[in-house]
């Protein structure tokens, strides 16, 4: 692979060049190619159309949004050692305008003599909207192929003209099961890694470094370079869960995510929250997050906690817990916190009701035990050409029509009038609905 105009490429010749062996360890692990970048499997896993257009040299411009250690100043380098461009780094945090407009003259040179250029502007959410404006002409008319990165949310900080020409691909924080996977890699690497220090790692010290990372590579693979340098001078050369603890400067909690501890604790989070203990429910959740606890499992927990110990006694009570699983995704952490922790607080402290699922079990009860009737004659619907002539619809009473938007009818099967699934509770807002209800029911009775 070479730069087509080698003259005006200064970074052709480097792109294929080991790192430094000064370089920290994130660096000189840095993959070189596709089947070493681990993660992100939604995004350039086997068969994945921007994996196929990295592979076929094909790459058009992209955003990369996600959290800082995710991986995609990594996978701009595998496209740089892949492409036939020349492929041009720029960092929107050292480098300024006039910087910025010798890249687009030698890309402008470059495309002149029939070459392509990609330019990776790292942080391209700390340009301004004047400065962003400038990628504009080059993007649209195919002098450059711009690869931007950001950890900031690019609808609110990368220009809309821009971000239109954009492909966006968002990363996740990477899972800890990967970020254990490099670090594995890095200490049996003797070429980039920690192998020739010639020191071991106890698995409890890798897992910690892992869960702590919060899905940031590059923070995992540099403390555990701190923890291998300290290893060495140790007469077992071993990284210990003690050791990995200082280089990260986080303390084990002591939650296995697969075992007896991950299950007590995610009940005593549940208990907490059915029991009406916000302080409580605050504890578990805040240390089995810093535990290194998925964060989406805890979201997902508060959301069907909304509905099945709250329910209708506060039915905001499941709005804001969509909002926190929402937020999560919208900004990540560490801010999400905030926000899962709000609606933790609110479900601990909202009235509580099991009524939903008390409707779940007697309806359900009923569909398996009771032969299934009929829809009612009256309920049929109506709308298609002859549903009348037989009858469908016939004698239907629509509730619009009379006083309170209310009307005795038969709903249920034949056999199963007057069943009474649905029993409110006398907490929260159910109190009102059960209100309403006995009025009805009297009505209808």
């Amino acid at each position: 692979m070479s730069a087509l105009v080698p003259e005006y490429d200064d970074t052709a010749a480097s792109r294929d060049a080991a790192p430094s062996p000064d370089a920290p360890l994130a660096a000189r692990m840095r993959p070189r190619a596709l089947d070493e970048f681990i993660g992100q499997e939604e995004l350039v896993g086997p068969g994945t159309p921007l994996r196929r257009a990295i592979e076929e040299d094909r790459m058009t411009s992209a955003i990369f949004w996600g959290p800082p250690g995710c991986g995609k100043s990594t996978l701009a380098w595998v496209v740089a050692r892949l492409t036939a461009s020349a492929f041009e780094d720029f960092s929107a945090v050292t480098s300024g305008v006039a910087e910025m407009r010798e890249v687009m003259k030698r890309a402008r040179e470059r495309r002149k003599r029939g070459g392509r250029t990609i330019l990776f502007v790292d942080e391209i959410h700390r340009f301004n909207k004047a400065q962003q404006d400038g990628f504009l002409p080059v993007v649209e008319d195919g002098t450059i192929t711009l690869i931007g990165a950001t950890t900031e949310n690019p609808f609110f900080e990368v220009n809309a003209p821009l971000l239109s020409r954009c492909r966006l691909y968002t990363f996740r924080p990477l899972e800890a099961q990967h970020v254990e996977a490099l670090l594995r890699r890095a200490m049996t690497d003797d070429e980039r890694g920690l192998g020739s220090l010639n020191v071991s790692a106890e698995d409890d010290a890798l897992r910690h470094l892992a869960d702590v990372s919060g899905g940031d590579a590059r923070t995992a693979l540099n403390a555990l370079e701190l923890a291998a340098t300290e290893a060495a001078t140790h007469e077992d050369r071993r990284i210990t869960l003690a050791l990995a603890e200082d280089a990260a400067q986080r303390r084990s909690l002591r939650y296995d995510k697969g075992g007896d501890q991950h299950y007590d604790m995610v009940s005593a989070f549940i208990k907490s929250m059915r029991g009406s203990d916000p302080d409580a429910a605050a504890y578990w959740f805040l240390r089995m997050l810093d535990a290194g606890e998925d964060p989406r499992f805890l979201a997902r927990r508060m959301v069907i906690h909304a509905s099945e110990d709250v329910g209708l006694a506060d039915p905001q009570a499941l709005v804001v817990a969509t909002a926190a699983a929402h937020a999560l995704e919208f900004v990540g952490l560490p801010e999400a916190t905030i926000p899962m922790m709000q609606a933790c607080l609110y479900i601990a402290a909202a009235p509580k009701s099991n009524a939903v699922v008390d409707t779940i079990s007697r309806v359900r009860k009923d569909i398996a035990d009771e032969s299934p009737g009929p829809v009612p004659v009256h309920l049929r619907d109506s709308h298609y050409r002859g549903a009348k002539k037989i009858g469908h619809g016939a004698g239907y009473r629509y509730p619009h029509d009379f006083p309170n938007h209310f009307v005795e009818q038969q709903y249920l099967p034949d056999g199963l009038e007057g069943r009474r699934y649905y029993r409110p509770s006398d907490n929260g807002y159910e109190a009102r609905l059960k209100e309403r209800l006995s009025r009805l029911w009297e009505k209808d009775e």
